[in-house]
């Protein structure tokens, strides 16, 4: 089986890798300043180590792209490049707005070659609601492409849960907007009620959705929801939820907060791999998302009897982190 050596990338929050058809692996993540979107390729995962990281987009110097720049996701839709991404109304601008008050948006790019070229912005994702909304991917089944993001509702605890709705456009939801969940089991409520970072992923007849919940410190696990491929999707009822977490903090392997992942292959073309954030440490108390100490990893999974994924716990790294 493919092993890959920990961290992957250091101080790369919501890591996200897409293996297209030109055969290079883009990555693509949460810049630890937060005022950017970064991208860089490589034809190989540990190429990406060293690949140069481009930068294609900088946040506003004011308005409701100027900062907090969150958890972009790259995909190709219809022969363009699309990138998703939140960002928040400035806090000097705006105190009263504190932190959770991010939009989501998305630009795009018509080239070969997303690290070039230029990136046009379509601007923001409505939905039904405005509130606090963020962590948007994008996938397509049986010719329908369907829009997955976390979202607060004023009248249920906690920052944010799971919705699902069919697109009109890469930029555009249809008017149908259905949960899918919210923040209601135990281990999805430490700190902070928390449903969000939505990953996709297609195997054995299902459709799995993986999430994040709980503050973003060592309490960070992930979850998961699985529907039948032939099912309705935009009905809740579709979605079985995993009572208990999938992947989650390792203290032997001093491997903390796993979470917000994404799905890659590996390059034998065959092997599925988990990439996710994980912190060296705890963070002892502090505000979990001023510590930088978010890096990516990768390793591969398997399947169980029933065809549902496996991911066991996070590897150890190689070396301390900050001393990778």
């Amino acid at each position: 089986m493919t092993v890959y050596e920990n961290p992957l990338l250091l101080k790369q929050a919501d890591p996200f890798i897409y293996k297209h058809k030109d055969g290079f692996y883009y990555f693509i993540a949460s810049s630890p300043q937060f005022d950017r979107i970064e991208l860089r390729r490589s034809t190989t995962i540990d190429g990406l180590r060293t690949a140069n990281a481009v930068t294609v987009w900088t946040k506003h110097e004011e308005g409701p792209l100027s900062c907090l720049i969150w958890a972009p996701e790259l995909h190709y839709i219809e022969e363009s490049w699309y990138i998703y991404f939140a960002a928040a109304p400035s806090e000097k601008a705006h105190p009263e707005h504190k932190t959770f008050q991010h939009r989501m948006y998305v630009i795009r790019n018509k080239g070969e070659n997303p690290l070039e070229g230029e990136w046009e912005e379509k601007g923001q994702i409505k939905t039904n609601r405005d509130s606090f909304s963020l962590d948007a991917t994008v996938f397509e089944h049986k010719g329908t492409y369907f829009y997955v993001w976390a979202q607060k509702d004023p009248a249920i605890l906690g920052n944010s849960n799971l919705y699902i709705a069919e697109m009109e456009n890469p930029w555009t939801l249809k008017a149908k907007q259905v949960m899918l969940t919210k923040p209601d089991l135990e281990w999805e409520m430490r700190k902070i009620p928390v449903n969000e970072g939505p990953a996709v992923l297609k195997r054995n007849g299902k459709i799995f959705i993986t999430y994040s919940a709980s503050a973003t410190d060592e309490n960070y696990a992930m979850g998961m929801l699985a529907a039948d491929e032939e099912a309705d999707l935009l009905d809740a009822a579709s979605w079985e939820k995993v009572q208990q977490p999938v992947f989650q903090t390792s203290d032997q392997n001093e491997k903390f907060g796993p979470g917000h992942n994404s799905f890659t292959v590996a390059e034998d073309g065959i092997t599925d791999l988990l990439v996710y954030h994980a912190r060296d440490h705890k963070t002892g108390g502090g505000e979990a998302l001023n510590d930088a100490g978010r890096h990516a990893c990768i390793q591969p999974f398997h399947y169980d009897e029933k065809g549902y994924p496996v991911f066991g716990e996070p590897v150890p790294n190689a070396a301390p982190a900050s001393t990778v």
